[in-house]
């Protein structure tokens, strides 16, 4: 098991409350991570001030000062080498990362997707799961490859659908359950356990055909 906090680098756009859960876990130890550098593709998200307060260097890329999204993976790619960083955790960072990006991080970028992947890849998820009448929605934490929300799966919570939910009831419960598996995953990879090969998730030295599911429940310490 490695016994150095794991190197981190946070991707953001937006409000960063996903950020915010790694700092707290981060300053109480319940994670044994180092948020290297919080990076953000919008000069207003407020995730950068979370990450000021927490006293860690945050910095903004701006994609309106690149020609293509590819120079703009070249810089970000460049900025996120300074910190040799081990885990790149993207936390409602609105980009889509192209291969010039991710191919020299392959396996070492991940996301989380409020759905149950592969059901409703890409925007809206909670409007199109009440207009679909699904009974059951939830969250995804999966390793990032070139295609759109189509990585390998590490773990998912279920959430069931009630007769009287909106988008944003909906929407609630399903981050109330990535605040709760994000790190979890997160925590699984710091300790050894999990790593992709082979575009597959590995866990303790086994292929994980399926993604670990859990509920509101479940106590993830078991896990």
């Amino acid at each position: 098991m490695p016994t150095q906090p794991l190197r981190v680098v946070v991707l953001i756009s937006g409000h960063g409350s996903n950020l915010q859960v790694f700092i707290d876990h981060q300053s109480t130890g319940r994670l044994p991570i180092d948020i290297r550098s919080v990076i953000s593709s919008r000069a207003d998200a407020y995730g950068l001030v979370r990450a000021k307060h927490a006293g860690i260097e945050h910095e903004t890329l701006l994609p309106r000062d690149f020609a293509s999204r590819e120079r703009y993976d070249l810089a970000l790619r460049d900025r996120i080498n300074r910190y040799r960083a081990d885990l790149v955790i993207l936390a409602g960072f609105m980009r889509i990362l192209t291969p010039v990006f991710l191919a020299p991080y392959e396996g070492r970028v991940i996301n989380i997707h409020p759905s149950l992947l592969p059901a409703l890849r890409g925007m809206h998820t909670h409007e199109r799961a009440l207009r679909e009448g699904l009974r059951e929605h939830g969250c995804s934490v999966h390793y990032v490859t070139s295609a759109l929300d189509a990585g390998p799966v590490i773990v998912q919570a279920r959430v069931p659908v009630q007769p009287e939910d909106c988008v944003e009831s909906l929407q609630r419960r399903v981050q109330q359950q990535e605040y709760r598996i994000y790190p979890l995953a997160v925590r699984w990879i710091a300790e050894g356990q999990i790593e992709m090969r082979d575009h597959t998730v590995w866990r303790q030295g086994r292929r994980q055909d399926r993604p670990v599911v859990v509920t509101a429940d479940d106590d993830l310490e078991c896990l």
